[in-house]
C-alpha cells in the first residue's frame, strides 16, 4: 500500500516540477507539437490529450502555448486552432537495429545512415522499411550523422521471426534468436498452440501491446526442443526466412524433366566428349559446377576448356522453376546441410557434371601459349563427358608428389593457374586471404572438432580458371558491338575503397607498427605489402579481415564499373549456376549476344533482379555466419575448463573479444570476470590496462584463456583469463 502512495507521490511532484518550470514546460509542448507537425490543435484538446486538471497547470499551459505563439514556433489558424511551423525533412530507409539502445537508418539516397535512438524507434523491428523524421539537434554529432524518429512503419522485413518461448503463470514471452530484435514477443496463453516452456517456436507479429514496448505475437509453428540440432538448424531457416523444402508445384516440374538427352539436342553443340576432362571439388561436394578440359593442340599451345553447367537450357523462363530459383537467389550452406537453389534432381543430378556420363554444359575456351597469353576464346554450348571427379585433397597430393594419375596434365594446369595469378598481381589485385573454419559432425550433426581451412594449390588452380572464364565472358559481352548504350549484363563489382575507412583502417594498423599509405597512387600495391607483412603475424587474421570490412561491399548489377579487389575492368559470375541465379542471367544474356538476338533485352529487369540477388546473398551469408557460431558454442561446450592459446580480436566496453588460435572460435572475457585486477579500457589505442599491477592487453596480444561456458541461445562463447 505504501508503495503505491510513493509512486502516485513520485508522479505528482515530476508533474509539479513540469509546470513549475515554464522554461522546460515550452521546450516540451513545442518537441509534441513538432512531433505532431500536420496536425492542429486546440488549448482544450491539449489539456484533455495531457490529462491536465489543475487549474495552475492550465494556466500554466495556456500560457506557454501563448509563448510559442508570439515567438513564432507555433502558427494561429483562423479557427482559434494552432500548430507547428515545423517543417520536417521526412526520409525513407531501412532499419539497421544494432544494439539495444539505437539503430540506424540506411536511406538510400543519403551517404550518412540516421541514428534513431531505441525510445524514438517506435514499433519498427530490424530490417522494416520505415518513414523517419529528422530530429533538429542542437549539437552536432561528430560522426555527422542525422538523428531521427521513426514516424511510420513502411513495409515489415518478415512477418514470422524464431525463438524460445518461457511460458508464464499469465503470459508467455518468445525470445528471439536475432541478436537484432531487442525486445521479446508477448503471446497470451490463448495463442501458444500447444507450445511447451523452453522449446523453438516461430512466433508471428500480431500487433503492440498497449504500453507499447512490446510486440504481441502467435505462435504459428513449434520447432522442437532447444539444443537439439535439427531444431537449431530450422531455427536458423525460420530466423533467415529460409525455406525447408521445395513447394509441390516445383518437384513436378523437376520430376518432369527427362533424363535422356535429346540427338537433335546434341547435333547443335560442340562435342568435348571425346576431349579429357574431369573435376575437381571438396571431397563431400555433391553438385558439380564447373569441369576442366585439356589437350595440346598441333601448334604447341594449350586448350583449355572451362565447363559449365548448363542450368539455364533446364530451367526456362516463365515456369514454377524459374521463378523458385529467382526467389531463392541462392544455394546456402549451413555448417551440416545445403539449402539448394535448384531441387536435388537437377542440383546433384541431371546439371551436376558428374564422371562417366554425358553432360550439357555452356562453356569458355581458351587457347592458351606456356606463357599464358590468350590466343584465341570462344563461348558457346557443349557437350562434355567427365573421365575423373578428383577431390582438391587428391589433386594437391598429385602436385606435391609429382606423381601420379594425370600428373601431366594436372601440372600443366597449376603451372597455368600460377601464372595467370602473377598476372593478376602484376595488375593490382589485393591478397585477401581470410581464414573459414570447418567441422567435423558425428551421425547426428554434434561438433567433433573444428579447425580452419587450408588453402592449397589445388584450390587455387580451379580458382583462377573460374576467374579467367568470368572475365573474359564479361569482357566479350562489354565489348559486342559497342554502341551508344552498354550492352546488358550481370556484372560482379566491387567500387575502389571508401578513402575514410582507408585512413582509419591505416591509424589502426600504425598502432601496431605497420604502414599504410591510403592515399596512394597504388593503393592495391600498398595494401598487398601490408597483408604480406601481417601472413604469418598472430595479429595478422584479425588485420586482414578488418581490412575486408575497409572495403566497399562486392555486388550484381548491370552497371559495369569493374571488380577492384580483383583488378578487372570487367567481371561476370558465369562458373556456378547450380548454385547462383546471377550466373543463370548471364548465361541467358550470353547466348542472346552470341544469337545477336538483343533488340529487347529491358535493363531495369535484370538490374531489378540484380539487387534482389545482393540482397540474398547477404541473407545466405548471415545464415551460414549463424550456423558457424552456433556449432562453435555447441563445441566449446565439450570443453569447459581447459585452457587455449588466443590472440585479442577486439576490446569493448564490456571486456576483451579472443579468438582461440587453434579453433578460431572467438568469445568475450568479461571484465567482471578479471579478478586479477581492475581494467580500464583505452578505446583509442584498442587495449585495456589494470589499475594496481599495471598490466597492459593489446589487440594482437597473445594470451592464454580457459573457456567458462557457452550460451547456444545466443551463439556466444564465454572466457576467462586463464591463470
Amino acid at each position: 500500500m505504501s508503495k503505491k502512495k510513493n509512486n502516485k507521490a513520485g508522479g505528482r511532484e515530476r508533474k509539479e516540477d513540469k509546470f513549475g518550470n515554464q522554461g522546460r514546460l515550452i521546450a516540451e509542448l513545442q518537441n509534441f507539437l513538432d512531433k505532431n507537425f500536420d496536425e492542429s490543435f486546440t488549448k482544450a484538446m491539449l489539456v484533455k490529450i495531457l490529462k491536465i486538471k489543475e487549474k495552475k497547470h492550465i494556466s500554466s499551459l495556456f500560457s506557454a502555448i501563448d509563448t510559442l505563439i508570439k515567438n513564432q514556433k507555433v502558427s494561429l489558424n483562423d479557427d482559434g486552432s494552432f500548430q507547428s511551423v515545423f517543417k520536417p525533412q521526412v526520409l525513407e530507409g531501412v532499419v539497421d537495429f544494432v544494439n539495444p539502445r539505437m539503430a540506424y537508418v540506411i536511406c538510400a539516397d543519403r551517404e550518412q545512415d540516421v541514428i534513431v535512438p531505441a525510445e524514438n524507434i517506435g514499433e519498427a523491428l530490424d530490417g522494416d522499411t520505415v518513414k523517419i523524421m529528422l530530429i533538429p539537434s542542437k549539437k552536432a554529432r561528430d560522426d555527422g550523422r542525422d538523428t531521427g524518429e521513426v514516424i511510420e512503419v513502411l513495409k515489415r522485413k518478415r512477418e514470422e521471426y524464431v525463438g524460445k518461448i518461457q511460458i508464464q503463470r499469465s503470459v508467455a514471452f518468445v525470445v528471439p534468436d536475432s541478436k537484432k530484435i531487442h525486445t521479446d514477443f508477448l503471446v497470451e496463453h490463448d495463442d501458444i498452440n500447444g507450445a511447451k516452456d523452453g522449446e523453438k517456436v516461430l512466433v508471428k507479429l500480431a500487433g503492440w501491446s498497449r504500453n507499447g514496448k512490446n510486440p504481441r505475437g502467435v505462435v504459428t509453428k513449434i520447432l522442437g526442443k532447444a539444443g537439439d540440432n535439427n531444431t537449431e538448424m530450422h531455427s536458423i531457416m525460420a530466423e533467415f526466412g529460409l525455406p525447408v523444402e521445395f513447394p509441390t508445384e516445383v518437384e513436378k516440374e523437376a520430376e518432369a524433366i527427362e533424363w535422356s538427352l535429346p540427338s537433335t539436342e546434341l547435333a547443335k553443340r560442340r562435342d568435348f566428349r571425346p576431349i579429357l576432362t574431369f573435376t575437381i571439388d571438396p571431397v563431400d561436394a555433391k553438385d558439380f559446377d564447373d569441369a576442366l578440359s585439356i589437350q595440346k593442340l598441333e601448334n604447341g599451345n594449350w586448350e583449355i576448356g572451362v565447363h559449365i553447367a548448363d542450368v539455364s537450357h533446364y530451367i526456362r523462363e516463365g515456369t514454377k522453376l524459374e521463378e523458385e530459383a529467382f526467389k531463392r537467389a541462392t544455394s546456402v550452406y549451413l555448417v551440416d546441410r545445403c539449402i539448394p537453389m535448384l531441387p536435388e534432381k537437377l542440383s546433384n543430378d541431371l546439371c551436376s557434371l558428374k564422371p562417366n556420363v554425358d553432360r550439357l554444359t555452356f562453356s569458355a575456351v581458351f587457347e592458351l601459349d606456356d606463357n599464358d597469353k590468350i590466343k584465341k576464346e570462344w563461348f558457346g554450348r557443349t557437350v562434355i563427358h567427365s573421365d575423373r571427379r578428383f577431390s582438391y585433397e587428391e589433386v594437391q597430393e598429385i602436385i606435391e608428389a609429382g606423381s601420379g594419375e594425370l600428373y601431366d596434365e594436372i601440372n600443366v594446369l597449376n603451372t597455368l593457374a600460377k601464372k595467370l595469378k602473377a598476372e593478376r598481381f602484376k595488375r593490382g589485385a589485393i591478397n585477401f586471404e581470410t581464414v573459414e573454419v570447418k567441422f567435423k559432425l558425428d551421425e547426428n550433426g554434434a561438433p567433433l572438432g573444428v579447425y580452419p581451412k587450408v588453402r592449397k594449390d589445388a584450390h587455387k588452380l580451379i580458382e583462377e580458371f573460374m576467374l579467367l572464364a568470368n572475365k573474359r565472358v564479361a569482357q566479350f559481352v562489354f565489348d559486342f558491338k559497342a554502341g551508344k548504350e552498354k550492352n546488358v549484363m550481370v556484372y560482379r563489382t566491387h567500387d575502389q575503397p571508401d578513402i575514410e575507412k582507408l585512413k582509419s583502417f591505416a591509424l589502426f594498423a600504425k598502432k601496431f607498427g605497420y604502414k599504410l599509405e591510403p592515399e596512394s597512387n597504388n593503393i592495391s600495391k600498398e595494401l598487398n605489402s601490408l597483408m604480406e607483412e601481417v601472413e604469418t603475424k598472430p595479429e595478422g587474421n584479425m588485420l586482414q579481415n578488418l581490412a575486408v570490412r575497409a572495403m566497399a561491399k562486392a555486388k550484381y548489377t548491370t552497371d559495369p564499373m569493374g571488380h577492384f579487389g580483383l583488378a578487372f575492368e570487367h567481371y561476370s559470375h558465369f562458373t556456378s549456376p547450380i548454385r547462383r541465379y546471377p550466373d543463370v542471367m548471364a548465361h541467358r544474356l550470353l547466348q542472346k549476344y552470341l544469337d545477336e538476338n538483343i533488340a529487347n533485352i529491358q535493363r531495369k529487369d535484370y538490374e531489378d533482379k540484380c539487387k534482389h540477388s545482393s540482397d540474398m546473398e547477404k541473407v545466405a551469408s548471415e545464415a551460414e555466419r549463424a550456423s558457424i557460431k552456433y556449432k562453435q558454442a555447441e563445441f566449446m561446450l565439450k570443453v569447459i575448463g581447459q585452457s587455449f592459446d588466443a590472440i585479442v580480436s577486439g576490446v569493448t566496453e564490456w571486456g576483451i573479444f579472443a579468438e582461440i588460435i587453434d579453433t578460431k572460435c572467438e568469445g568475450l572475457i568479461r571484465f567482471q570476470d578479471m579478478s586479477d585486477d581492475f581494467y580500464d579500457l583505452d578505446l583509442a589505442n584498442y587495449r585495456v590496462i589494470g589499475r594496481k599491477r599495471n598490466r597492459v592487453i593489446t589487440f594482437g596480444d597473445t594470451i592464454k584463456v580457459t573457456v567458462k561456458g557457452a550460451d547456444l541461445d545466443k551463439r556466444q562463447i564465454d572466457l576467462v583469463l586463464a591463470e
